[in-house]
């Protein structure tokens, strides 16, 4: 089957195609990234974010893409595969670069989309709303991983916004993209994560995609098979989020809250580096 993956150039999607990948060996996959989620904030009609959100995207983004990925590239290629591959090197594995695609939606973005010739379309965190001609190419449809349970946390920060309304449990959706309405698709279906009080928004966010990651197998899996899929139509009812503001970030700080921590953020990164040679 082909299959193009749509990601956005994060640590958490990172870490989600060095899940999903292995399992997608038997496909031709074709992977496009976005560069951020939303518009570029400091724009003529955009204001900055707050600073706490700021320093996050930092930290998905920047320390990751252009400070640790090169020197990461330089320890992997000195001293072997590591347990998560940055996305250059998921590129060098797949045998083509992974592409950056933000303009998927005008006349040439929606021509290279079409060029992958996909049958299915996987999207994980891209950062662009998907149009009609864009969701119309693929005969197996396009679904999405939310990180969030629909229909409560439709939008952005989904897992940010449990936490704050003292949610017990987090989880994904694995849903079809049917138009350009957002999170609203039929569900296919849902994953959890129990909530642990003594661990940062960011370490949540990650922690859901080995489940959320097993369903799009599982699907891919299905659709192979010719198998029927089983889908429930989300009702009306339900809450989208935005960005939060300055004033519910000092909330989320007051409540003991946090959105990463450095001693997670070593752990993590910490994969990324060659294992040590057995003695």
């Amino acid at each position: 089957m082909n299959i193009t993956l749509l990601a956005n150039r994060d640590i958490a999607s990172n870490l989600a195609l060095n899940q999903l990948l292995p399992r997608l060996v038997d496909h031709q996959v074709t992977i496009f990234l976005s560069s951020q989620v939303g518009k570029k904030a400091g724009g003529p009609t955009t204001q900055l974010p707050p600073q706490a959100l700021r320093d996050l995207r930092f930290i998905e983004q920047g320390l990751f893409n252009q400070l640790l990925s090169p020197l990461l590239a330089t320890k992997q290629a000195a001293a072997g595969k590591p347990q998560l591959l940055s996305f250059a090197a998921l590129g060098e594995q797949l045998g083509r670069p992974l592409q950056v695609l933000n303009n998927i939606n005008s006349p040439a973005g929606l021509a290279t989309f079409a060029a992958s010739a996909p049958e299915l379309a996987i999207s994980i965190r891209y950062g662009v709303i998907l149009r009609q001609p864009v969701i119309d190419v693929p005969p197996l449809g396009v679904v999405n991983l939310h990180s969030g349970l629909l229909p409560d946390y439709r939008g952005v920060m989904a897992s940010f916004w449990a936490l704050l309304n003292g949610a017990a449990s987090l989880g994904t959706t694995l849903h079809y993209i049917n138009d350009a309405s957002i999170d609203t698709g039929r569900i296919i279906g849902h994953s959890h994560l129990p909530v642990n009080a003594e661990r940062s928004y960011l370490w949540h966010v990650l922690n859901l995609y080995p489940a959320g990651c097993d369903m799009i197998a599982d699907l891919v899996d299905q659709l192979a098979q010719d198998r029927a899929v089983t889908t429930t139509p989300q009702p009306a009812a339900g809450s989208y989020y935005t960005f939060p503001t300055a004033a519910e970030l000092e909330e989320f700080s007051r409540r003991g809250l946090h959105l990463y921590d450095g001693d997670e953020l070593l752990g993590f990164f910490g994969q990324y580096l060659p294992a040590p040679a057995a003695p």
